[in-house]
């Protein structure tokens, strides 16, 4: 006599094949992977959740802590941009230029130890190779300054034969006119003679926008040899020397408060982007997962009701 049987395993009905004459039963035994599969998203989307939770929390805390830091750097530019514009005026006014002969050029780049500000490192490093790139060409020496550990990190694998100083610990604390001193006074006491350069820095525009620019600088031979330097009256080496080397930590200083400025809103801006992002993703991963849990209750369901409907 052929005989059916029917198995319920987890609400789940499978019919078991009619048992052939004079042997046993076979139930099978059919496990639900789909349910299975169905949980262990639902554990995936959880701990995601959780990490982007996480993760947004440190990106609210950091961004209040860059608006606080901002806020003090904007303050201290006001004054700051005095040095700058003050140390230049004798250039601009002398006409002081490098005659073309001259074929040293020291270029300073500015930038921080800390990252997680969107691209104002990168700029810093892509005006410098533009500018190591065009000067060499031009048959010149180039040598570098690295104000900050990320300019020397972006630099160092392709350009690291360049580099004459590098300074680490730049953005921990905010720059004071004595580490623009330090900077100055280890590069007047390296050696190299060179005859001008750049200080290449990102200028605050705004909150949300800054520019990548440079101020020149030249050295007591190319200041002294100049022209124009006449229509000043008394300026004997020993004043020309402590006005070159003042107005060298004066230029450094200003582009220090500037880098500073310019990195702290751009931090800001970075990090309210990220919070926004991680929102967006809250939001897409919530839906997901509350879509999947009611699959998994609806199949469930319909299981349950199937197993019952088979064994009336």
């Amino acid at each position: 006599m052929r005989a059916a049987a029917a198995l319920t395993f987890s609400g789940a009905v499978v019919e078991a094949p009619p048992c052939s004459p004079g042997g046993a039963a076979v139930a099978l035994y059919q496990p639900q992977w789909g349910q299975v599969r169905n949980m262990a998203t639902l554990k995936d989307i959880t701990r995601r959740l959780k990490s982007i939770k996480n993760i947004q929390k440190i990106t609210k805390s950091m961004k209040m802590v860059s608006a606080a830091k901002y806020a003090r750097a904007e303050r201290e530019l006001k004054p700051a941009r005095v040095y700058g514009t003050g140390a230049l005026a004798l250039y601009e006014k002398a006409e002081i230029k490098a005659p073309e002969d001259k074929k040293k050029h020291l270029l300073i780049g500015v930038s921080s130890d800390r990252g997680l500000c969107g691209a104002i490192h990168t700029s810093i490093a892509k005006t410098l190779k533009s500018e190591i790139t065009n000067l060499s060409n031009a048959g010149k020496e180039v040598m570098v300054v690295g104000v900050g550990d990320k300019i020397r990190s972006l630099l160092q694998r392709t350009h690291s034969n360049y580099f004459l100083l590098t300074f680490k610990e730049v953005g921990r604390r905010p720059p004071s006119f004595g580490d623009a001193s330090i900077i100055a006074l280890e590069l007047l006491n390296s050696g190299y003679e060179f005859d001008e350069g750049s200080v290449i820095y990102n200028r605050f525009r705004s909150v949300i926008s800054y520019k990548t620019d440079e101020k020149p600088i030249f050295s007591l031979e190319t200041v002294a040899g100049s022209e124009s330097l006449s229509i000043y009256d008394d300026i004997d080496a020993d004043v020309l020397r402590n006005y070159q080397e003042f107005t060298l930590a004066n230029i450094l200083y200003y582009s220090l408060k500037e880098s500073t400025t310019s990195e702290q809103s751009a931090r800001m801006t970075a990090m309210d982007n990220a919070s926004k992002n991680a929102s967006e993703m809250i939001d897409k991963l919530t839906l997901t997962f509350n879509r999947t849990r009611q699959a998994v209750i609806t199949k469930e369901l319909i299981e349950i009701i199937s197993g019952a409907a088979a064994l009336d």
